[in-house]
């Protein structure tokens, strides 16, 4: 027997309560993606380039104002999710008028308070420096550090993986949009690196970033850094090296660690949202596609040691 739905109004009740279930289901959907946009980290936006338009300039975040370093290398046809962030930190004792996140290390029954504060990319470091690096991706993958020596007339020492360790988060090396790495972990000990020249032409260290869509299988990972043969990192240069832009905050050196990256690198499951503390430096490759590994290279140079001065007698 067929229902007549004027006689039976529970056709209509259906109707409605179906529709409604629709509408409510559309503003859900329409939250969550409003949500997720507001939340997710952008890297890349030429809005924050300055390209010598003041007007523009003004209006910008100050956390998101960055310089061209490169200028042949066009800021046209990048794709987002193929650059890199970089943060190089330079630590020094805290005193007790610093603002900004503390590293506490321990030396035997003595602590000390360190004060991570950024380094731009074109500025020099000094022998006995304490150093250390975040650096974060605009794609999922699987991150490789590589780290060379580099010495007056241009040669390079020998390559060494100095991450991923499995001191590190546990040796996993997976990277996502908005997640920040630490080089080394704020649990390692010590949780910085310390310059120091291995010859007396050394003239600084060319750290060398590469992101895979899969895992290399041929490397194995161990607990401290491991090295490379020559041919394996001129093999990914050839591949994935092709030259890259660099993009560097303005007014960023100097800065200090703030809590929400400190809070980022601690904790490997959260993100960085667009509002808070963007990298120092940023690496891009145009034309670069989502499947094609990317790999950047920068140079850390050492500040000419003092002569001596001979003292008259």
């Amino acid at each position: 027997m067929t229902l007549d739905k004027k006689t039976n109004p529970s056709g209509r009740k259906l109707a409605a309560c179906a529709m409604t279930f629709s509408v409510l289901g559309l503003f859900a959907a329409g939250a969550v993606q409003a949500q997720q946009d507001e939340t997710t980290r952008h890297l890349w936006d030429t809005a924050f380039i300055n390209q010598g338009n003041k007007g523009a300039a003004a209006g910008r975040s100050r956390k998101r104002n960055y310089r061209i370093v490169t200028p042949r290398v066009p800021v046209t046809a990048v794709s987002a999710d193929s650059v890199i962030g970089v943060t190089f930190w330079r630590l020094r004792p805290s005193r007790p008028q610093d603002t900004g996140e503390r590293i506490i290390t321990h030396d035997g029954p003595e602590s000390v308070e360190w004060l991570p504060q950024r380094v731009s990319s074109v500025g020099r470091l000094s022998e006995g420096d304490r150093i250390r690096m975040s650096i974060e991706t605009a794609r999922t993958g699987y991150l490789y550090v590589v780290d060379q020596e580099l010495y007056a007339d241009g040669t390079r020492g020998e390559p060494y993986l100095i991450f991923p360790t499995t001191r590190t988060h546990r040796g996993d090396n997976s990277v996502k949009e908005g997640r920040v790495i630490e080089i080394p972990s704020q649990d390692d000990g010590p949780p910085y690196f310390t310059l120091k020249r291995t010859r007396v032409d050394q003239v600084g260290e060319i750290v060398s970033v590469l992101v895979t869509p899969t895992p290399i299988q041929a490397l194995t990972i161990t607990d401290k850094a491991q090295r490379l043969s020559s041919e394996t990192l001129s093999s990914w240069e050839k591949s994935w090296g092709a030259r890259a832009g660099r993009l560097e905050m303005v007014n960023g050196a100097g800065q200090p660690w703030t809590k929400q990256e400190r809070e980022a690198g601690a904790d490997g499951t959260r993100s960085l949202k667009d509002d808070e503390p963007a990298p120092q430096t940023i690496y891009y490759r145009p034309g670069t596609d989502s499947k094609t590994p990317v790999l950047v290279k920068m140079q850390l140079q050492y500040a000419r040691p003092r002569p001596l001065v001979k003292r008259p007698r």
